[in-house]
């Protein structure tokens, strides 16, 4: 093995240090300990939270130290916010909706009807058109330290009942989120809320329908694709909204080098996500075997990209600031809109 100077350094303090103390010397400060929920159950958790976490504990040098839990394994996923102020959890990986923010921007995470076509307009929209500002200082607000928002899947549906037509949405009950499920309920599904686990279950035995939750990567990946048998390539949103968050005092607490590191993580995981999300919904949807692929015809989704605007004009009359999100993402749609494709879905 080889021996570097920093291990030579290192150890030579260490045992210089162990020589020369004496009883009553106190020993070296123990590390700073977490402990971090997110909203997704283990088998999705492995692949869109664990590797920031294990960055992190891998590169802090015994400094800093995160316990990962999953969705609802210390508080249900709709109570992360409130524990995540109270300390009870010291970092959260959720989009805003599912954690019951009590900000004007809990709609707004998750899935926000077609604000978004493809995975990287979310880090587009946070970085380059000002989201990000507004959630930093939204979440100082109320005691959060928001840090860094990403894009994950498109809200697909996956069913046991076949959609061919707007209007086979009508009565179908599917677990999704809260804002995405108030405006599907125009149509006519019902929303059903369970926690994240118990879904699969529902599923088989017939409490649900399918779900209207994520893309085709997840649908695999967390066992749904076992229990549905429709994959529909139409979707209400290109990409996930989702975030992390810390404890404003825990963050604090923080030296500025450990701050820098798990900022580090953070993007690294993002760009660890962007590309098995892409990379997944592209091989499962031309080489799955479990869900048939339907598709209801461009002309006719339409009436409910149509009726997402009209929801968009009620959700701009709720403040200014719910104003000037809506803007921005009417800004951002008609640049994409106007450059035509690959940014746009056609």
């Amino acid at each position: 093995m080889t021996t570097t100077r920093r291990k030579i350094l290192t150890t030579g303090a260490l045992g210089g240090a162990a020589a020369l103390a004496a009883p009553g010397v106190a020993r070296a400060q123990e590390p700073i300990r977490w402990r971090f929920q997110t909203y997704a159950g283990a088998a999705l958790g492995e692949q869109v939270t664990k590797p920031i976490i294990d960055y992190i504990n891998a590169a802090s040098n015994g400094e800093l130290q995160i316990e990962l839990f999953y969705a609802d394994q210390i508080v249900p996923t709709g109570e992360l916010f409130q524990a995540l102020q109270r300390g009870t959890i010291d970092g959260v990986h959720s989009d805003d909706d599912s954690m019951a923010s009590p900000t004007p921007l809990r709609q707004f995470g998750g899935y926000f009807p077609f604000a978004t076509k493809h995975i990287l307009d979310v880090p587009v929209l946070f970085n380059q058109y000002g989201l990000a500002d507004i959630w930093r200082d939204e979440y100082a607000k109320v005691g959060v330290q928001w840090l860094s928002a990403a894009g994950q899947d498109p809200c697909n549906f996956n069913t046991t009942r076949e959609i061919t037509s707007v209007s086979d949405l009508d009565g179908l009950r599917l677990y999704t989120f809260p804002t995405a499920g108030r405006f599907l309920s125009r149509f006519g599904v019902v929303p059903v809320n369970i926690p994240y686990e118990d879904a699969e279950v529902a599923v088989q035995t017939g409490e649900l329908d399918g779900m209207a939750w994520s893309g085709i990567t997840e649908d695999y990946t967390v066992g749904w694709a076992d229990v549905t048998d429709y994959f529909l390539t139409n979707n209400i949103s290109g990409a996930w909204i989702g975030s992390f968050f810390v404890n404003q005092g825990r963050w604090n607490e923080l030296p500025e080098h450990l701050q820098q590191l798990v900022m580090a993580a953070i993007e690294a995981g993002h760009t660890y996500r962007n590309q098995w999300y892409w990379g997944g919904e592209a091989r499962l949807r031309a080489q799955g075997d479990k869900l048939e692929l339907r598709t209801v015809p461009a002309d006719e989704w339409a009436e409910v990209e149509n009726a997402a605007k009209e929801f968009w004009d009620e959700v701009a009359q709720e403040g200014e600031l719910q104003s000037r999100i809506v803007g921005i993402f009417r800004e951002y749609n008609d640049v994409i809109n106007q450059a035509g494709p690959p940014y746009t879905n056609s």
